[in-house]
């Protein structure tokens, strides 16, 4: 399905693009979300006359996403788990926790955002995980989980 990108999709393409995408991933993804929209002659011309807006709304929300991003370079979270002695959690850090714990800290952030690139953290110490504010942003953050021994 051939379709006109309304905003920059990662790993697909900018503003404007018309782009060729599998039917499901437009149907199910980019249409929902409004992050596109069918390429028919009557949508080409209408994308151009709201061309200027949406590319004042994207600069918008990318000057956003770098100050907030500026702000979160660079933060330290603790996040506090019961483990074991060997420094194991019972459980792990996900991306929840870690949005809890931003929060705590007075930055709002989607769950989507982080990226965990082992997936959840399972042990105790310090990690380093990113954080999509934008397509063009990404902040790195560290985690430091502390482990809690259970009482007996």
């Amino acid at each position: 399905m051939q379709v006109i990108l309304l905003e920059k999709v990662v790993n697909l393409g900018a503003l404007g693009d018309v782009v060729k995408v599998k039917d499901g991933f437009a149907r199910n993804y980019l249409l929902p979300k409004g992050k596109a929209k069918r390429a028919t002659p009557e949508n080409l011309a209408e994308f151009e006359k709201k061309r200027g807006d949406l590319e004042r709304v994207q600069s918008e929300a990318l000057a956003a996403a770098r100050e907030k991003g500026a702000k979160l370079e660079g933060l330290m979270i603790q996040i506090t788990q019961k483990a074991g002695v060997d420094g194991r959690l019972f459980g792990s850090v996900t991306t929840f926790d870690i949005v809890e714990a931003l929060k705590g800290q007075g930055f709002e952030v989607e769950r989507s955002m982080i990226r965990l690139p082992q997936g959840p953290l399972k042990t105790v110490g310090d990690h380093a995980i990113a954080i999509a504010l934008h397509a063009d942003v990404l902040v790195h953050v560290k985690i430091s989980v502390l482990g809690e021994t259970p009482q007996q």
